[in-house]
Formats: structure tokens, C-alpha cells, sequence
């Protein structure tokens, strides 16, 4: 294979994918490698605001999605303290008119089965299955990303490398081995029912944000809206890497009690029958992003705490503005591809560390008791939605 305009991708998750068809709008030839034999169902919901969704729609994905993805009405911020609701930021059609892209919340297999599907159909992109990234060395001609099938090892010429494969990145791990994930230890739960299981009121189309003393919960629709996607977030010590090891649900109902937790929240708990829960690491601040012709995008380059809803987000981000500055110019050096992923670098960092400190700002701000948890409560009610709303403008209002 030539190395000319070829450009290799390491992961098919939700970065991977869109920056597979962002570089091929550009003109590129793509390859992407995945290990897994087949994309499955991994995870379970996503939030996506217009920031993310903006991006998703410029490559066809809205058509794909059709009505599997949810605008929601409203996100509700309830306070277990306070027994119910304390603010309600409007969403649904009319912000999505105004913000010139919907906020979706969207089951993370569809949305990745609509990538998959729009990657398939295109011509200059190649999805292998089964396929690991093992090793990259530069030379004259480029790079030789070296990758296995199975038993057979292989090796193509390439202009560029992207690590998108995730906090555990093999990529990220061969350029600079010394950056290791950190616990922040958080576990999340996660949890899906038919949404005929709850009353109404629990299952009509917004996002929950529960807020509560050391915990907090998140339920939303999904998979229109036949689903309810419901993530607690508690603390613990168990921190084996992974996205489904079994939870106990009697575990996490002790955790949720009725001294605590007002009834709704303990419903939602008590009607998931197949509890997964996953260790909340994160990459640290301030690590390099890129060496030579190789770039690391999303949760490889700058993994953060789930609580600003823009980990995918921020994948999708970093997708849209590598695809625009490898398109700046010709891209026939590994010179000219290594300034590319510099300027790409640079672009993104201030950004991406930004979310990165709301993320972990807010976690606290949830997870607040006493007297802290009323003053957070009376300051969001004094606030007022529109202006609840409007201190995420600077997320949602992106554009690359």
C-alpha cells in the first residue's frame, strides 16, 4: 500500500469512526484497525450536545441515527435533599433551532453502528475487524504501521498514524510509556429497562441529574425512548480496567437508602435487573498529544471524569479540527504532517482542559452534604434556568 494521503486509525470506537470520515471528506485514505472481531454493544448511553452533534450531522449521521436518537426536553437538575426538582434548562426542538444543532441523547451502540455503517459505505475508507495495532516505525517513506489478524502480522506504509483506542491506548503507550491512567476513585453503574417498567413522570424524554450526599445519578431515554439508560456514580476502591464487569445491584441499592435518597431515585435503582459498572480513570493534564506523524484523539490523549457529559463530545471535537488542519495544506512531507498534528495539538489543548476542570469541578459540586448541598440548591434556584443554561453556552456553542 502506498503511503501517499494514507492515513491509519488504531480504534472504531466513537472518535475513531468520525475522524475516519472527517479525513475521508478531506480527501485522505483511510484505514481504520480494530481489534475486536466485531463492534458489539459496549456502554450503554451518551449525551451529545450541538457542540458534538454539529459535527455528527456534517457527516451524515443524523440521517443514520433517525429516530433511535432522543432530543430531550429538558435537563432537570434534582437534589436528593431537597426530595425533587430545583431547576429545569430547557432543551428539545426550539434550543436545538436556536443552537443550529440538536442535543441528542443517543444508546452509544446505535451511534456507533451509525458511524460503522457510514464508514462501510464509503469508498476510501477501510474498516478491518480483528485487527491490532502493534508497533509504527518512521523512515524516508513514512511510517510502517505494523498490525495483527490473528496469527499473521502485517505491515503498511502510511503518511500519518491516530491513536484513538481508547484510555488504555496501545498508541499512546508506544510513544510515551511512562503516562499511565489514574483512578479517580469514582465507580460508575450503569443500567438499562424497558421504559414501560417506571410511571411516566420517571421515563419522559429529559435528562435527570440527581444530585445527593457522596453520589449522584444520571437517567435519561435512549434507543427511542423505549429505553431508560440510568448511571449511578458512587465512591470505591475496586478499580479493575474494564467497561461491563458485573455489579450487584443489592450493593448499590444500600448505597441509594431512604435515609438518603427520596423515592423516585431508589425506583430507578430498584427496577434495573443487570447492574455493569466500570472504574473512572482519567489521563493527567498536560501530556504531550502527538510525536513526529503520530496523534492521539480523544479518551488516548485526554481521558476526564464523565460529569460534564463531553468525554464523546470531546472525541468528536478533536476528530472535526484534525481533519481541518491536515486538509490546510498538501501533506506530502512528514514535516508538513507533524507541524499538521502540532497545530491540531495547540488548538485543542485549552479547550479540552477546560472541560476537563468542569468535569471535575462539578462531580464535587454534585456530591456536596449539609449545609453545602442547600447553599448549592438555593444558589441554582436563584440562578434560574435561562441562566443555568447559558453557563454551558461556551460548550455547546462550538463549532470547528
Amino acid at each position: 500500500m502506498a503511503a501517499s494521503r494514507t492515513i491509519f486509525i488504531a480504534g472504531a470506537g466513537i472518535g475513531g469512526l468520525t475522524a475516519a470520515l472527517t479525513l475521508a471528506a478531506r480527501g485522505f485514505r483511510v484505514v481504520v484497525l480494530e481489534k475486536a472481531e466485531k463492534l458489539e454493544e459496549t456502554g450503554a448511553g451518551l449525551q451529545l450536545s450541538p457542540n458534538a452533534s454539529h459535527v455528527l450531522t456534517g457527516v451524515g449521521i443524523k440521517e443514520r441515527l433517525g429516530s433511535r436518537a432522543v432530543v430531550p426536553e429538558a435537563v432537570c437538575l434534582m437534589s436528593a435533599r431537597a426530595g425533587g426538582e430545583v431547576a429545569r434548562l430547557p432543551l428539545g426542538e426550539a434550543a436545538a433551532r436556536s443552537a443550529g444543532a440538536p442535543y441528542w441523547v443517543v444508546h452509544r451502540a446505535d451511534l456507533q453502528a451509525a458511524l460503522a455503517s457510514a464508514v462501510n459505505d464509503h469508498p476510501d475508507i477501510d474498516l478491518r475487524l480483528g485487527c491490532q495495532f502493534e508497533d509504527v516505525t518512521s523512515h524516508a517513506k513514512g511510517m510502517t504501521v505494523v498490525h495483527r489478524s490473528g496469527n499473521t502480522r502485517n505491515q503498511d506504509l502510511a503518511l500519518a498514524l491516530i491513536g484513538a483506542d481508547g484510555i488504555w491506548s496501545s498508541v499512546r503507550h508506544h510513544l510515551f510509556p511512562e503516562v499511565q491512567p489514574q483512578f479517580s476513585g469514582l465507580i460508575a453503574w450503569r443500567g438499562t429497562l424497558d421504559s414501560t417498567q417506571l410511571p411516566r413522570e420517571l421515563t419522559a424524554r429529559r435528562v435527570q441529574l440527581w444530585m445527593g450526599p457522596g453520589a449522584h445519578l444520571v437517567a435519561y431515554p435512549i434507543s427511542g425512548a423505549r429505553q431508560l439508560n440510568v448511571v449511578a456514580i458512587v465512591p470505591g476502591t475496586w478499580n479493575r480496567p474494564g467497561w461491563s464487569a458485573p455489579g450487584d445491584g443489592l450493593e448499590l441499592k444500600r448505597l441509594f437508602d431512604a435515609s438518603r435518597w427520596p423515592a423516585p431515585a431508589r425506583m430507578m435503582i430498584g427496577a434495573v435487573d443487570d447492574w455493569r459498572r466500570w472504574a473512572l480513570f482519567t489521563v493527567p493534564e498536560g501530556g504531550e498529544w502527538t510525536s513526529g506523524t503520530i496523534a492521539l484523539l480523544g479518551d488516548a490523549a485526554h481521558a476526564m471524569l464523565p460529569f460534564a457529559a463531553q468525554g464523546a463530545g470531546m472525541a468528536i471535537e478533536d476528530a472535526a479540527v484534525l481533519a481541518k488542519v491536515m486538509a490546510e495544506g498538501t501533506m506530502e512531507t512528514a514535516a508538513q504532517v507533524t507541524a499538521a498534528f502540532k497545530r491540531y495539538a495547540r488548538l485543542r489543548r485549552r479547550r479540552v482542559t477546560r472541560v476537563q476542570r468542569t468535569a471535575d469541578g462539578s462531580g464535587r459540586i454534585y456530591h456536596l452534604t449539609g449545609i453545602m448541598a442547600l447553599a448549592r440548591d438555593v444558589t441554582i434556584r436563584a440562578l434560574g434556568p435561562r441562566r443555568m443554561l447559558a453557563r454551558q453556552s461556551w460548550i455547546y456553542d462550538w463549532r470547528s
